[in-house]
């Protein structure tokens, strides 16, 4: 099965509780923001190369790719993407106050491409040129920003013990993080790939993180929902996928483009420091949600 059955057996292992069991409550609010304007010179434009546009019948997504995470992950996406494959799909896994789950062309959490099945890759080696963005310390590791991609990683103290000079770094499973799906076996996953609706850590280095959404989170959280698996199709109608594409592949005058607030920028900094004195003891980098804009031009 293409999906993420194996979480379930998991986290009753560990105690933890099902989203599917998550009492009902409003989504949180978002953080606060000041009303300081964001200079021109603190946003950085997302390449269009590494940009998925993704339209639904419920409204388009837009998602940065991060080669510099999972490089073959994003290559696979890439690859279906210009194909064509994801035209047409069914999000055919949604569950409110988890994830959303799409990329199967048999729709019933069975399916896969005719590309053969990639390799794990849950964590990636961080080199001292790589633009992270510390938002908090805690002993023995930084948790900030890689681009837009929240992360977990080495401090950087431990880049002079490695023989290669660089250290271990992953993805963190906050709202809007794309990750693969894939069956009990590490190195299964294929074409189906899921978007976060809420952050999720018990996921962490334990699927594939390629991407972060930088538009049209609302769009995720608004998918029809219901669970595909086992069989049966989320919902009697489905929301879909309609088209997916790279920005680079499409025509200029329909290739959108869009601008994310730097971790480099002083607007960030006063931006982390408005979540950390909101949510006192319980903050995390999942507080912290970067601006986006379209870019100018686009």
């Amino acid at each position: 099965m293409r999906s993420l059955f194996a979480i379930a057996a998991t986290l009753l292992a560990a105690g933890a509780v099902s989203a599917q069991e998550t009492p009902a409550a409003p989504p949180p609010p978002p953080p606060p923001t000041s009303e300081t304007t964001i200079a021109e010179t603190d946003w950085r434009a997302v390449p269009p190369a590494n940009l998925l546009v993704i339209d639904t019948t419920k409204g388009r997504i837009l998602v940065e790719l991060l080669p510099e995470v999972a490089p073959q992950h994003v290559e696979r996406i890439r690859l279906l993407a210009r194909a064509g494959f994801y035209d047409g799909l069914a999000w055919h896994r949604v569950i409110d106050w988890f994830m959303a789950q799409t990329g199967d062309p048999l729709g019933n959490g069975e399916g896969q491409s005719y590309h053969p099945d990639l390799p794990a890759e849950f964590t990636f080696r961080r080199d001292p040129s790589m633009p992270f963005a510390a938002v908090a310390e805690p002993q023995g590791a930084r948790v900030g920003f890689l681009q837009s991609l929240p992360v977990q990683t080495q401090p950087d103290s431990a880049f002079a013990q490695t023989a290669d000079g660089k250290v271990h770094g992953w993805g963190l499973y906050c709202p809007g993080v794309a990750g693969m799906a894939r069956d009990e076996d590490p190195d299964t996953a294929n074409s189906q790939f899921f978007i976060m609706r809420q952050a999720y850590p018990a996921l962490d280095k334990r699927y594939t993180v390629w991407g972060m959404t930088v538009g049209g989170l609302d769009v995720v959280r608004a998918l029809q929902v219901g669970d595909g698996d086992n069989g049966m199709m989320a919902a009697a109608t489905p929301d879909r996928m309609t088209r997916v594409r790279l920005a680079a592949d499409l025509p200029e005058a329909e290739r959108p483009g869009v601008e994310v607030l730097s971790p480099a920028s002083a607007r960030f900094r006063a931006l982390v420091e408005e979540a950390r004195a909101a949510k006192g003891a319980d903050f995390s980098v999942c507080d912290v949600t970067l601006p986006t804009q379209a870019r100018p031009g686009a």
